[in-house]
């Protein structure tokens, strides 16, 4: 079994020499509407573009059957890589297998596959460990409420890995001593979106719960949030509103003074990460089967350190 590697941000950000001849990458994002996916392909399109390669993007519109026929289709062109942002970790297994038998190399990107140490030798993922996204959000608002208060939790798209380790990371940090104190009164899924979790606001407030924070498993749902809170002229100083990915629109709404915490996942780091990862395994390189790029809290009080980055 391959060990696991950490990728240093730094790493993160470098690229290779460029190859010698023209590469064909196929390409599929599981949602080229959502903020962070267009921000990760651009990073990715950039890095590609520097390494010599030709790249095909694919957009599998939340859908697993939809992605796995983009898959195939790659296979079926004859691209010398693939690089699949996954719709759902259970779909990647097919996915592996068709590679793999096709000798392509292929690497996951931000989503974790089913099971990344069963990998094949020519595939492998890069991203963040969302064991700490959650962790660091949910430790922050803890300190800001001084350890007691209710709270309010959206969640991610249902089955999601990274909706349920994230989640999860919440339920374990306050089932530490410290933040003890910490009470979830409501926690449902907004599927990942600015208006489902608009409307999962507006029907909280409309139910008449009592709450000091809502936790979010991404920007875009917290930022529903906020527009619903500022709806009913709800004031952003009494309540601690918390993200998970450092987006352009989360910084902002956190200047304005309405967004209280997020984490940076380095999106630019992942996407080059990935690119490069990938053209060391068309090269017959021995790749670990996990490239992690860290997770960073942010805060107002290192804001400014963060703005442009994602």
């Amino acid at each position: 079994m391959k060990k696991l590697s950490l990728l240093p941000l730094a790493a993160a950000l470098m690229t290779g020499p460029a190859l010698a001849e023209e590469l064909d990458i196929g390409v599929s994002f599981f949602n080229l509407n959502e903020r962070f996916i267009i921000g990760l392909r651009e990073s990715l399109e950039q890095s590609a573009e520097a390494q010599g390669m030709d790249v095909n993007v694919e957009d599998a519109r939340n859908d697993i059957g939809r992605q796995l026929s983009q898959v195939q289709n790659f296979i079926a062109s004859g691209v010398d890589g693939i690089i699949v942002n996954p719709v759902h970790s259970d779909s990647t297994s097919a996915m592996s297998r068709a590679a793999a038998e096709a000798g392509i190399p292929l690497v996951y990107v931000n989503r974790q596959p089913v099971d990344i140490d069963s990998l094949p030798d020519n595939q492998a993922f890069v991203g963040s460990d969302e064991r700490e996204s959650g962790t660091l959000q949910t430790q922050e608002v803890c300190r800001q409420l001084d350890s007691e208060g209710k709270l309010l939790v959206m969640m991610g798209t249902l089955g999601d890995n990274a909706a349920e380790v994230r989640t999860q990371d919440i339920h374990d940090v306050i089932a530490t001593p410290k933040c003890s104190g910490l009470e979830i009164v409501e926690q449902q899924d907004a599927d990942f979106q600015r208006i489902e979790g608009n409307n999962l606001m507006t029907n909280w407030l409309t139910s008449g719960l009592e709450f000091d924070a809502v936790i979010a498993n991404n920007d875009e749902m917290a930022i529903g949030a906020i527009q619903a809170l500022k709806n009913v002229g709800y004031d952003m100083d009494e309540v601690i509103v918390a993200g998970i990915d450092a987006t352009s629109d989360a910084l902002a709404a956190m200047q304005a003074g309405e967004l209280d915490i997020t984490v940076f996942q380095n999106g630019p780091g992942q996407g080059e990460g990935a690119v490069d990862t990938l053209q060391r395994l068309i090269e017959g390189e021995d790749v670990d089967n996990a490239v992690w790029v860290p997770f960073e809290l942010v805060t107002p009080d290192n804001l400014d350190e963060d703005v442009g980055r994602n």
